[in-house]
């Protein structure tokens, strides 16, 4: 490895048809810039989609995503591949404080894009802290998975799909039969992708499904009159290349109370990414979680103070490199400047706005069962015991407390569903764990 602070980048042939690329690589330019788009087409969905649901403008999140990555990539020395874009473990918060109702602009936003700082400044916090601690005494990962072993992370995942569910159902049913139609057209259109495709398209099961259920309201619509037809006059509006909306942030003690508890999730699931990126490359990058935490932090805080959603590693991109074998990190530059030219164009924010309401209504039940799923996934893959009742009753109370929104107020502090559940379920293991190890002794 070189001494460099980031690596020198030997040139190699590779891909599906060749040899595995690692991060301290790269391939011909053309390769590079084409693996760069198609790591923006994957994140793509998912980025634009959870800014819509919060009432954030799209356009100033793609450009902090594609700036998020750029931050990530220089703290971590260009050592880890990973694609930043808009975490969903923010949605309920962000609903939960400033009382978004799913209607156009979030009017709101100030109180959000502050208490997603403050998340930001917590989770940098914990990121030097691990940083240090990694190298000093070394094994900060084995600490972190003792303090947050699997079923208390897959619980809080969990919490956080059942947290929003009633809101995805909400906007789901809409104001008439047709639209709560279409919301359950849009769910059988993400699932008929995710299931009767393959290769690229089941990858962008999420993008793919949102198109085809747009162009199927857009025939109902448009063509037969059978409810509120598209509008296209804005994005003929539009111009190609200006600035996006920023937007300042307003600290609230209690949104800061509510949103600050997703540090401890964007910290699992940091750690979920370096430990799938270490086993498919074979190289050990646990040197690098404190950094990578620091970087995603920063970026986090970066991005809420003009306006952007909280950020995270991105499933869609590992999911891309395991499918090519190109792991350089190079291509993650390329796929950030792409995403920052992409945000400073007013007509592709158009185009977004312009997805109809039920279709998004659809894509909320879709989105938010994944990522209860995704908790229960962590425990089947890390093979849970729930014979054990430490952990039975650890995910038992954990999923109640944030399904039912359970909140905890202390003075001008307070802790809603997401934030209870959370922090209950990290202590509640410790309490359990330490009386279960006294029994042994």
């Amino acid at each position: 490895m070189s001494d460099s602070y980031f690596p020198r980048w030997r040139r190699v042939q590779g891909g599906p048809s060749g040899m595995v690329v690692q991060p301290d690589e790269r391939m011909g330019w053309p390769q590079n810039i084409a693996m760069g788009a198609q790591h923006v087409v994957a994140m793509f969905g998912s980025t634009i989609l959870a800014p819509i649901l919060m009432g954030f403008d799209p356009n100033i999140c793609i450009l902090m995503s594609g700036v998020g990555t750029l931050i990530f990539f220089v703290f971590v020395g260009g050592r880890v591949p990973s694609y930043l874009g808009s975490s969903f473990a923010f949605i309920g918060g962000v609903i939960a404080v400033t009382g978004y109702t799913g209607a156009g602009f979030n009017a709101n936003i100030g109180t959000a894009l502050g208490a997603i700082i403050a998340c930001g400044f917590v989770y940098t916090l914990i990121g030097l802290l691990v940083w240090w601690m990694d190298a000093r005494f070394g094994g900060a990962a084995v600490r972190i998975n003792t303090l947050m072993p699997p079923v208390v992370t897959g619980a809080i995942v969990a919490v956080i799909g059942l947290n929003l569910a009633p809101i995805a159902a909400k906007g789901a049913m809409g104001g008439s039969t047709f639209e709560a139609m279409m919301a359950l057209m849009t769910v059988l259109c993400v699932g008929g992708i995710a299931v009767y495709t393959r290769g690229a398209t089941q990858r962008l099961l999420i993008l793919v499904g949102l198109l085809l259920a747009c162009v199927i309201y857009g025939v109902l619509t448009n063509g037969l009159g059978l409810g509120a037809p598209l509008d296209f006059s804005k994005i003929a509006a539009a111009p190609w290349i200006g600035l996006p909306r920023f937007h300042a942030p307003v600290f609230e003690l209690h949104a800061i109370s509510v949103i600050v508890p997703v540090a401890i999730i964007l910290v699992a699931e940091n750690l979920g990414h370096i430990k799938a990126v270490s086993a498919m490359t074979g190289r050990d990058l646990d040197m690098y979680l404190g950094r990578a935490f620091v970087g995603d932090g920063v970026a986090t805080m970066v991005s809420g103070a003009v306006g952007g959603t909280g950020v995270t590693t991105y499933a869609e991109n590992i999911g891309v490199m395991t499918v090519t074998r190109i792991y350089s990190t190079l291509v993650f530059v390329i796929a950030a400047v792409i995403a920052i030219l992409l945000g400073f164009s007013p007509k592709f924010g158009a185009v977004i706005q312009t997805i109809p309401g039920p279709v998004l209504g659809g894509m909320s039940v879709v989105v938010f069962g994944l990522i209860a799923v995704a908790g229960a996934r962590i425990w089947v893959v890390n093979q849970v015991d729930f014979s054990d009742n430490r952990n039975l009753i650890v995910a038992a109370v954990t999923l109640v407390l944030g399904a039912g929104n359970f909140s905890v107020q202390i003075g001008a502090f307070k802790l809603d569903g997401i934030g209870t559940a959370t922090f209950g379920a990290i202590i509640l293991y410790a309490l359990l764990n330490g009386m279960g190890r006294q029994k042994t002794l």
